[in-house]
């Protein structure tokens, strides 16, 4: 409970700094070492977090990431940020991809202070996957990622049981965002799976046009349905 309320007290911190702070220096001083400090890490030992720690790749000399954790001597997270100004996406991941095939270090963060996306590797070792396998939104924290994000911190921090539950983590949201894509624009596949089951007839354009605002609206009864049944159970408790 401690743990998420630290992680509580930093959203309501980075809701009223996140206007204020114009550079990715800002964002790194006033919402990214508080975050690394709720994980456990002395950001002012540079035993446990090395600022722009650098790791030769290739012939690439001299470039840094801008954090790393380490342990014993050696880095196990890394982290590269950008203003919180900045939305993520994937051409941020490059010098996490590079260093993370030169280094010991299983995880890499990229984040904004707002949202922390976590890569491993799980499709091939030694290779940074290249997308997150955990999204954590600060400022929309669900309290079913902080069992795994609790998992980072410096007293529990364990490849194997982190690794052990990431590819159920990456899997379910990936799943998760088919369902939301269906759900907004239903697909034909997913039209013509539905069609199939309810008429023998045969699936033509017109047919499908017709089905897919239904499926669209059948999608949308059963979730609120679902809620509806939810709600109901919690106030009747």
């Amino acid at each position: 409970m401690e743990f998420l309320n630290r992680i509580r007290d930093l959203a309501e911190k980075t809701l009223d700094l996140k206007d204020q702070l114009a550079t990715e220096e800002a964002t790194k001083n006033a919402l990214i070492m508080p975050f690394i400090s709720i994980l456990g890490y002395d950001v002012f030992n540079p035993r446990e977090v090395v600022p722009e720690f650098t790791a030769d790749v290739g012939t690439k000399k001299g470039e840094r990431v801008d954090y790393a954790i380490q342990k014993d001597g050696h880095p196990i997270i890394l982290i590269e940020c950008k203003s919180c100004h900045r939305k993520l996406d994937d051409t941020h991941i490059s010098q996490l991809y590079r260093y993370f095939a030169t280094t010991s270090a299983r995880f890499g963060v990229l984040t904004n202070g707002l949202l922390y996306w976590f890569y491993t590797d799980l499709d091939a070792p030694n290779v940074m996957d290249t997308k997150p396998f955990l999204e954590v939104d600060i400022l929309n924290i669900k309290e079913n990622l902080v069992d795994e994000l609790k998992k980072f911190t410096k007293e529990s921090f364990d490849v194997e049981d982190i690794t052990s539950t990431a590819s159920e983590l990456k899997h379910t949201r990936e799943i998760r965002g088919i369902l939301e894509e269906e759900y907004s624009n239903p697909s034909d596949e997913f039209v013509r799976f539905f069609g199939g089951r309810i008429s023998a007839g045969r699936m033509t354009q017109q047919v499908r046009d017709g089905l897919a605002p239904l499926a669209k609206k059948a999608f949308y009864q059963f979730v609120n349905d679902k809620i509806s049944e939810r709600l109901k159970s919690a106030l009747g408790e």
